[in-house]
């Protein structure tokens, strides 16, 4: 309990409404998106709530922008799984693997291509070393199997692909299907759709929401 003052430390311990205290058989939850409150049951959050419910929507409300505007440890693509460092910002710097889905950076990638170049050898992934598919049909084939096992990025990638060969309907289905695994990106695709683009109809909520996701990701 350190670091919390003794006033937040009793809305802690307490139910909100009813007073009683959080003990073996009183389980306190925390219904409230304040978190500044407990209460024992959805009959006391009801019953407390016109005197709390400004307080909590204000207090919400910070703690939104606190997580929106938190600075990220790094950003949304992470680091590059062969040399663990920041991969650079701007897809024209790492390249994607077709066979695993992974994100190289392009130096990786040039070592690999030196290293295959000097030894004669069969070229392949540099992660996975499953040899590179040679059409782009192979290339689509191989990204089928890793969006069938909910592979993020591998979504997010068929996504672009329908996009550019302008098929906006499908583009949305992937991108919103990559959002529910967890990919950032496909966050700021579908709020830009959402502000008016083809394929869906105009939803301003929506079109910030997904702003705001993408942000808190770490998509600059």
């Amino acid at each position: 309990m350190s670091g919390v003052n003794g006033s937040e430390r009793n809305i802690m311990m307490c139910c909100a409404a009813c007073g009683i205290t959080g003990v073996d058989d009183v389980k306190l939850k925390d219904y409230s998106a304040c978190e500044y409150v407990r209460y024992c049951s959805v009959q006391c959050q009801e019953d407390h709530r016109p005197q709390h419910k400004r307080a909590c929507k204000k207090r919400a409300a910070q703690l939104r922008d606190e997580i929106l505007f938190k600075q990220p440890d790094s950003n949304h693509s992470g680091d590059c799984p062969i040399c663990c460092l920041p991969m650079p910002i701007g897809g024209k710097y790492s390249s994607m693997m077709a066979c695993c889905s992974k994100i190289i950076c392009n130096g990786c990638v040039h070592a690999n291509q030196m290293r295959e170049l000097e030894g004669n050898l069969q070229q392949k992934c540099p992660f996975c070393r499953h040899p590179t598919p040679k059409t782009a049909k192979e290339s689509e084939t191989r990204m089928m199997k890793r969006i069938e096992v909910n592979d993020s990025f591998a979504t997010f990638q068929m996504g672009l692909r329908r996009h550019d060969e302008g098929n906006h309907e499908e583009a949305f289905k992937y991108w919103t299907k990559a959002v529910e695994l967890g990919d950032v990106e496909s966050h700021y695709l579908l709020s830009t759709m959402y502000q008016g683009g083809p394929g869906v109809e105009k939803d301003e909520k929506k079109e910030v929401y997904h702003l705001e996701q993408a942000a808190i990701g770490g998509d600059r």
